[in-house]
């Protein structure tokens, strides 16, 4: 009775899940297919639209024990920008000289170095205040003004092709996000390979479908330019752009913008004449421990405080894409479920016939739930292999649907983990601390 009860709730739930996955694909295709017929193909960012009024761009990285990772970072961020004009920020903390000394080690003319007030690790919201502090003491001294605020973390591969874009789109958007891409780690195939399936589908259709539904683009935290408007907006409300109560600042940034009636933008361009996608790309945790950390600051700060501290503002299809932002925690916990009942139905089934009474059959309503749940998923891995074999290759669409089974391991551990985070941070009434991740910089060549 347990095992029908277990099976029914899983169930019940994927096929919830399963729809709402289904709304997305097929509004996405729609997309597609109203583009095919009216024509009109995306833009290349060899002929990017003109800034009508060229601007310097301050790029803000904050950085807490990034010494393996900030020094190459820098020098190829300042080679890809070239003679644009902008201004690396480097926030860092007083007591991890490691970061500090490796940023003075890559510093140039367009490097800030910019130690925080109080030591680390603070949350990353607190680094990138103390970075705009900085940046506005340099525009009275300078008497210069920014025109915009670029987001991008201490491992992010930054692209050429970038600023330009960043500088023109501004003067119609108060947010423009690029996508992100992770790089292939040949190392870690299985855990770091199954951010590449969901970003490939994050970045590649479910942001295309929130913006042509007029739903929220919530920032990345990397890739994405913030126009100084906003930023100088939010500054007056609360003293200081970036909330540093939040685990997520970037999301809720992009959720706050919609709901004040700032534009946003997702941005997906290919480059210039032998150039990749306009995109940040990176790699991402290679180890079990690695990937659970970070996705659990995610949905703690995403499924978790999110709901606490943005509710449900917005229309149907706010509500929709708010509500798909929030069910990760409620997926781990149907997978696990789901896999409790595969562990748990062949054994009692097995132990039932050698005693000589078989397990009854399911419903005719059970069967059609479950037929159409398996229909569902099919469905779910086909697209999975279509995102990630058009981004990375059929040989990593393929690799993407054994994957699947990594990522639900890794989402079950992580919702554990962010549930506790999150208790922590109701009892305390303060946010975790800056629960960051070992990080590793391509080579040269390898991630451009």
């Amino acid at each position: 009775m347990i095992l029908r009860e277990l099976i029914l709730f899983a169930a019940v739930g994927f096929l919830f899940l399963g729809v709402s996955d289904l709304g997305v694909d097929l509004l996405y295709l729609a997309l597609r297919l109203k583009r095919f017929v009216l024509g009109g193909g995306p833009q290349s960012a060899a002929t990017p639209p003109t800034a009508m009024q060229p601007g310097r761009i301050a790029v803000f990285i904050p950085a807490w024990d990034e010494s393996e990772v900030i020094a190459p970072m820098l020098d190829h961020a300042q080679r890809a920008f070239g003679d644009s004009d902008y201004r690396l920020y480097v926030g860092c903390y007083p007591n991890d000289p490691a970061t500090i000394a490796a940023v003075r080690s890559a510093a140039g003319p367009k490097v800030r170095l910019v130690v925080t007030p109080s030591p680390g690790p603070t949350t990353k919201a607190d680094c990138l205040n103390a970075m705009w502090s900085r940046m506005r003491a340099d525009e009275r001294d300078e008497r210069v003004r920014f025109k915009a605020v670029v987001l991008h973390d201490a491992e992010d591969v930054v692209h050429a092709d970038e600023l330009g874009l960043f500088d023109a789109l501004i003067e119609q958007f108060d947010l423009v996000q690029l996508p992100v891409l992770p790089l292939v780690d040949q190392r870690s195939r299985w855990i770091a390979g199954h951010y590449i399936d969901e970003f490939a589908e994050a970045h590649g259709k479910e942001m295309v479908v929130r913006e042509a539904l007029g739903a929220s683009i919530p920032a990345a935290g990397v890739g994405c330019a913030i126009s100084r408007r906003v930023l100088d907006a939010l500054s007056r409300r609360y003293g200081l752009p970036f909330d540093p109560g939040s685990l997520t600042e970037d999301y809720e940034l992009g959720l706050r913008l919609r709901a004040a009636g700032y534009p946003a933008a997702f941005v997906r361009l290919p480059g210039g004449t032998g150039r990749a996608v306009v995109a940040t790309r990176e790699y991402f945790p290679g180890t079990i421990h690695a990937a659970v950390t970070q996705k659990a600051r995610w949905m703690a700060g995403i499924a978790l405080a999110g709901w606490d501290r943005l509710g449900w503002e917005g229309g149907p299809a706010e509500f929709w894409m708010r509500l798909r932002d929030r069910q990760s925690v409620f997926a781990a916990l149907l997978l696990f479920t789901g896999y409790l009942a595969l562990i748990l139905g062949p054994a009692l089934a097995l132990a039932g016939w050698s005693v000589g009474r078989p397990a009854e059959p399911f419903s005719r309503p059970m069967l059609v739930l479950l037929a159409t749940n398996s229909v569902l998923l099919l469905w779910r891995l086909a697209m999975r292999f279509a995102f990630v074999a058009a981004a990375y290759g059929w040989r990593e669409g393929f690799r993407a649907l054994p994957r699947t089974v990594t990522g639900n391991i890794i989402a079950m551990m992580a919702a554990r983990r962010a549930a506790g985070n999150y208790l922590t941070m109701v009892r305390t009434g303060r946010p975790t601390a800056w629960d960051k991740t070992a990080h590793a910089f391509p080579g040269p060549g390898q991630g451009e």
